[in-house]
């Protein structure tokens, strides 16, 4: 025995067989669905015959992982959808309502006004509202300690370790040479670890301080050390040059209350899109004298490529969407948005009020989200080939200067092997005079010199116990 059933799907028609035993058979008659978009890229764009973009594989997504079939046309006004006085609808929204289209899918914003007239979908995107402007218009802001943005931190921790190593090694050089320190029984070693420190860093600043050494060992490492200094300035000071250079034009506009209190630079946005209505419709001071600006200064565009041109021109900032001026930003590199974006608001698909496809089409979308697809889909459509401005004047990191650490390196070792060697000489010649072991000598000397504490009164002092 057979029951037959009548179930109406959001993609068609289609009759299933229900057996007594629970087995079910249907054969479907499917519909296409007529899909209506508009060109904008990179959500729709003509690709000889066909039409490509972000949209377009978004609603192939949605017709795989539901199996319905879809043909897609341009809106014939080339417009989202606005209501008239009259309360009826233009666009992608009005071919909606009228039935001409079952399926609006274009970056529509979801609000409250449409949502009244049409059925709209979970947000497949997220956005907001920004401005659009030159790059030479805006510049980022300064900050207290810009002065070490030259270097990254790592680098200037190691000029540091540099400093105090280097110190210590002229220190000792000036301890163990007995060219710089010839009798450690009467005479006061010159180079102690302060006057080392002081000396170290005269010679980074490039002002020099005196005595200088005058053992072939302590000559080596502080012209080792000179070299560093000059290498390290002559770095730091590029690099500060360049990055002050990028941005020597003033900041003009941070955001929509700069924007809203200057009357030099001329703004607009898009005729009869949301974001229009967002400003009209607020009740906040700045948002209100923008909109009264331009509608006073009738400073509208007709579409997103004419914003982007104007605002390309210079002394134009276009107000819209922030991911569709991101889009601007990846595709020319002139241009920048600002950081502030405001009145956040989602992208849906358009269906008929009341229509059994809102639901699975909400379901298919946030399963695509969850699934990473949406995100894949943003970056496959959003790349840039412009070069960020922080790769063009970033902080010169440690293995950038690795090469002049290296040289440092040796040049220190260098110095203090000659200073043994210097030690090593003497005590061997002190050795034959006195007839002793040249190392019993090199040991005293090492002893005598490396002593922290000397007293210099030392063989008066050895007078008066004998007396």
């Amino acid at each position: 025995m057979v029951a037959i059933s009548n179930m109406r799907e959001f993609a068609g028609f289609s009759i299933c067989l229900v057996l007594l035993l629970g087995t079910e058979i249907c054969i479907a008659e499917r519909q296409e669905l007529k899909v209506t978009t508009i060109k904008q890229d990179p959500y729709t764009m003509s690709k000889g015959s066909q039409l490509e973009g972000y949209c377009m594989d978004l609603l192939s997504e949605l017709a795989k992982k539901l199996g319905f079939k879809y043909k897609v046309h341009l809106v014939k006004d080339g417009a989202y959808g606005r209501q008239d006085e009259s309360g009826n609808w233009n666009g992608m929204i009005g071919e909606v309502v009228r039935g001409e289209a079952d399926l609006a899918v274009a970056p529509l914003t979801l609000t409250a006004a449409r949502e009244k007239a049409v059925g709209m979908t979970k947000p497949y995107m997220q956005t907001g509202i920004s401005i659009l402007l030159r790059k030479d218009i805006v510049s980022e802001e300064t900050g207290f300690f810009d002065f070490l943005s030259p270097f990254s931190g790592e680098t200037w921790f190691g000029i540091l370790i540099a400093y105090f190593v280097t110190a210590v090694c002229i220190c000792i050089v000036g301890r163990l040479s007995p060219c710089e320190w010839s009798q450690p029984e009467t005479e006061e070693n010159r180079f102690t670890l302060l006057h080392s420190l002081w000396y170290a860093a005269g010679a980074l600043s490039l002002q020099g301080a005196g005595p200088h050494p005058k053992a072939v060992s302590g000559r080596v490492i502080c012209c080792t050390w000179w070299l560093f200094a000059v290498v390290v300035l002559a770095c730091y000071f590029s690099s500060l040059s360049s990055s002050q250079g990028s941005d020597s034009a003033p900041l003009a506009i941070k955001g929509f209350d700069d924007l809203a209190n200057q009357e030099v630079m001329e703004y607009g946005t898009l005729a009869g899109s949301s974001t229009l209505a967002f400003f009209k419709n607020s009740n906040n001071p700045s948002y209100r004298r923008i909109y009264e600006h331009m509608e006073r200064r009738k400073s509208f565009v007709s579409s997103m490529d004419e914003g982007v041109q104007k605002a390309k021109e210079g002394n134009f900032a276009f107000i819209g969407e922030s991911v569709s001026l991101d889009l601007a930003v990846a595709r020319h590199c002139e241009l920048v948005r600002a950081q502030e974006v405001i009145g956040m608001r989602g992208y849906s698909i358009v269906t008929p009020l009341g229509s059994s496809m809102l639901k699975n089409l909400s379901v298919a979308i946030l399963q695509l989200n969850e699934a990473g697809e949406l995100s894949y889909l943003r970056t496959k459509w959003w790349a840039t080939s412009c070069v960020p401005e922080g790769t063009k004047a970033s902080s010169l990191r440690a293995h950038g200067m690795k090469g002049i650490f290296l040289v440092l390196a040796i040049g220190l070792g260098i110095g203090v092997l000659i200073s043994l060697f210097e030690l090593t000489s003497k005590s061997r010649s002190t050795a034959g005079e006195q007839k002793k072991s040249c190392c019993t000598v090199l040991t005293q000397e090492l002893s005598q010199r490396l002593r922290m504490s000397h007293t210099k009164n030392d063989p008066e002092t050895s007078d008066k116990n004998k007396a």
